[in-house]
């Protein structure tokens, strides 16, 4: 068993933070900055930056899966050191539930438990799937080498298709099992789902029960990814991996841009597909950080990102609990009544981003770090 220890990968906190910064605003900064030129909100760059309304891919239904992808090329190393350190799987297992179950509740807060508003409060989300699906993966990379991880991988993105394709929802007979209103995703949280979910008049939510499977997946490749980084640079250099994971990551692009075509690329149904078109991207802009920064070492601009990276769960939840918005208005409002509403927002959007970043800064200065 491989237990060799090897430092924390900056590349990865980097890319992190890079990833959280389209959800601390800079996403918002990128459509009012687009809003100066012809074409406005209305061009390529700033229809990218909000989700696709159902089928297709923009750049902002990728960073909610880089972001499980990278917890997953954590967990290698994270399981490596747990190994060498003398815990028992018994230990592991329990860290694993435990870290699944935090962030379950986290999500579940980030989305009012403290209005308890029972009927009304959503139990889905986004740090809740990051939970169960990167547990699922985890334990599935302690019990079974690679090749037969890669065999799960394969049956369940072509189970899931095959189950969403021929198995549509019961309670709407005709309806497209691929449609919003069809498919089987919401149907079983419709039954089985407390509280609200948030599309279709309470009908679908993105991150549901059964689309938490092929998510896994997601967090899956991120530990094939990190597997593969950690191999001995005697066996595969930097340059080797950095090649190897970019032909992966084409590979991959290619069969989801075929695959498009019979199972819709989807990020709020998490289809087989998405999660390959997702896959590449995530591998191949970790390849480009690795190389650049873990190879070449080319480090020192990383701070910036690295800041918002290492405490990435910590703003999530804060930007839900405290008035970022509020501050900004306070030192910026005035200034920006000065100036023409397209450059007002500019300015706004761009203020925002600063005190969050100022916030994590201040956190990061002191070395508090929130880990789950």
């Amino acid at each position: 068993m491989d237990t060799q220890p090897q430092q924390r990968l900056m590349s990865l906190d980097t890319l992190r933070g890079f990833d959280m910064l389209f959800i601390m605003g800079l996403a918002n900064l990128i459509i009012s900055i687009c809003a100066l030129f012809p074409g406005g909100s209305e061009c390529w760059l700033a229809e990218t930056m909000v989700h696709a309304k159902w089928n297709g891919l923009t750049h902002h239904d990728t960073i909610f899966p880089l972001f499980l992808f990278i917890a997953g090329v954590s967990w290698p190393y994270s399981y490596a050191k747990q190994l060498s350190s003398g815990a028992s799987n018994r230990q592991i297992y329990l860290k694993i539930l435990k870290r699944a179950v935090i962030l379950i509740i986290l999500g579940i807060i980030h989305w009012g438990l403290f209005g308890l508003d029972f009927q009304n409060l959503r139990i889905c989300s986004v740090l809740g799937r990051i939970g169960t699906a990167w547990a699922i993966a985890a334990v599935l990379y302690i019990n079974f080498k690679p090749s037969v991880r890669a065999i799960i991988c394969g049956v369940i993105l072509l189970g899931y298709w095959a189950l969403l394709a021929l198995v549509p929802a019961p309670d709407t007979p005709g309806a497209d099992p691929l449609s919003m209103q069809g498919n089987l995703i919401g149907y079983i949280d419709r039954l089985v789902t407390p509280g609200r979910l948030i599309y279709d008049g309470g009908r679908f939510d993105p991150e549901g029960l059964l689309s938490t499977i092929p998510a896994a997946v997601t967090a899956m490749l991120g530990m094939f990814t990190g597997e593969f980084i950690r191999k001995p640079e005697s066996q595969f250099s930097g340059n080797r991996k950095t090649v190897y994971m970019l032909i992966a990551a084409a590979v991959m692009a290619v069969i989801a841009i075929i695959w498009n075509n019979y199972f819709p690329i989807n990020k709020k149904m998490w289809t087989s597909s998405f999660v390959l078109a997702v896959g590449a991207y995530s591998v191949g802009m970790l390849a480009i950080f690795y190389y650049i920064i873990d190879v070449r070492k080319w480090q020192k601009w990383t701070l910036f990102f690295r800041v918002v990276g290492l405490n990435s769960i910590t703003i999530y939840m804060a930007q839900r609990i405290f008035s970022f918005d509020s501050v900004n208005r306070f030192f910026l409002a005035g200034l920006a009544s000065k100036l023409p509403n397209q450059w007002a927002t500019v300015l706004m959007d761009a203020g925002y981003v600063a005190v969050c970043w100022l916030f994590l800064y201040f956190l990061y200065k002191k070395k508090i770090f929130l880990k789950v």
